[in-house]
């Protein structure tokens, strides 16, 4: 299927596109339908390892818990690593699509949830599959090796680390280049990129703040840890707009306060769980250090029962590209897409991602680009409205549904022409 937006195929491999994406489209349907959490994606693994042996691809499973990975040999040449993420989010979807999910799963602390593909993984196993099966339609169009990697629980930042200490690096070539990209809100048909930092470093913290419970009736009596909560959430606000100078960007966000079953019953405590995203150690370490310190200084001013505690999970390091991969698969977009649909972000995003690990730890260079999602329709409807923040969904949105052309075709046309950088002949 071709649309507006969809450049002409300039190489062999590409011509095989119309042949394969009627499947693709059925697997995206099915992918979104069944959504699993991170560390539970076993149907999803089932069917990338199908799409892999389907391909004529090595296939192994099982890798640092779900992980699968599929090797294409064609003869001598450069290796490349492609890299899909599989987890779904915790989201009851909200988006009208006859094929919405309605699925559910259990999260770490034992709670049935719903889960979505809010963020789009459906949409990166779809486009990863999809070039596999191009390259290996065209192997007289390339020479080398190519290796598929479906990687589990992005969204807890644990999952590349769970391969790579599963004895990734000892189990498969070692890539000359690892490449990855992820759908966004931008509009489909649009591609970006930045050399260098491309997404933020992130930090979650758990605090728990220790009141005495009692009745609603004599306040007097306790020590109401939610007032105490609410107290520290106003005051987290200020440590971006009044510690951290605006040239140095940082979030902070509250994203849960859990406390207390009841109306009339004053809880013995209240459960914080703050996220942090920040490009620069300085800046990370002063807001790291301010929340300990609001947070200590309000439990102390409110009568704590005794200090807070602090619990770190789900870190994610800086997402940092190869700056000389970039302009080398920047160049190769701009050939096949023409530099209108192709941007060179100024910014870095203050999102994360754990595909970074892979270069680092195989100490090969890596790259990871965008690609939009939005119906240009519907984005551009919102730009001359100066409503895009308000009417175009996010990732991690219920709402979030990647419009399904021109976003599947031209993601599989971004993995296999960066590849095809590489491998072609």
């Amino acid at each position: 299927m071709t649309t507006e937006t969809d450049a002409p195929p300039t190489h062999p491999v590409l011509d095989g596109l119309d042949a394969i994406i009627k499947p693709l489209e059925n697997l995206y349907r099915d992918l979104h339908t069944h959504p699993e959490l991170s560390n539970h994606e076993k149907r999803t693994a089932a069917k990338a390892a199908e799409q892999l042996g389907s391909a004529g691809c090595e296939v192994s499973t099982g890798i640092g818990g779900t992980g699968v990975v599929g090797v294409l040999r064609n003869g001598d040449g450069p290796t490349v690593m492609l890299r899909a993420d599989m987890d779904a989010l915790p989201v009851k979807e909200d988006t009208g699509l006859p094929f919405a999910s309605t699925a559910t799963g259990t999260d770490p602390d034992g709670h049935t949830v719903p889960v979505m593909h809010a963020c789009g993984h459906d949409m990166h196993v779809t486009w990863l599959s999809g070039a596999t099966k191009l390259l290996a339609r065209a192997p007289d169009a390339w020479h080398g090796t190519l290796i598929s990697l479906f990687q589990p629980a992005e969204e807890l930042g644990t999952g590349a680390q769970a391969m790579i200490d599963d004895h990734l690096f000892n189990r498969f070539p070692k890539p000359d280049v690892i490449l990855g990209q992820h759908v966004m809100p931008p509009p489909a048909g649009q591609i970006s990129y930045r050399p260098g930092v491309t997404q933020s470093e992130e930090d979650n913290i758990e605090v728990r703040l220790f009141g005495r419970g009692g009745h609603g009736a004599w306040p007097e009596a306790t020590i109401d840890p939610i007032v105490m909560a609410a107290a520290v959430v106003l005051r987290l606000q200020t440590i971006v707009s009044r510690e951290i100078a605006a040239f140095e960007p940082a979030v902070v966000t509250i994203g849960s306060l859990q406390a207390g079953t009841k109306g009339n019953v004053i809880p013995d405590e209240a459960v914080l769980k703050i996220n942090v995203r920040s490009f620069d150690d300085g800046v990370r370490a002063r807001v790291l250090d301010a929340i300990k310190r609001i947070v200590t200084a309000e439990a102390t001013a409110s009568g704590a029962a005794k200090p807070p505690s602090f619990n770190s999970f789900d870190h994610f390091d800086l997402t940092v590209n190869d700056p000389a991969t970039a302009n080398h698969v920047g160049e190769a977009f701009r050939a096949h897409f023409g530099a209108d649909r192709v941007a060179e972000l100024t910014d870095p995003l203050p999102v994360s991602e754990d595909f970074g690990l892979f270069g680092q730890e195989w100490k090969v260079p890596s790259l990871f680009w965008y690609v939009g999602g939005t119906d240009p329709r519907v984005y551009h409807r919102a730009a001359q409205a100066g409503r895009i923040a308000q009417d175009v969904p996010t990732n991690h949105s219920s709402k979030f549904a990647p419009v399904l052309h021109p976003t599947l075709e031209t993601g599989i046309q971004t993995l296999a022409t960066a590849t095809l950088s590489y491998l072609g002949k």
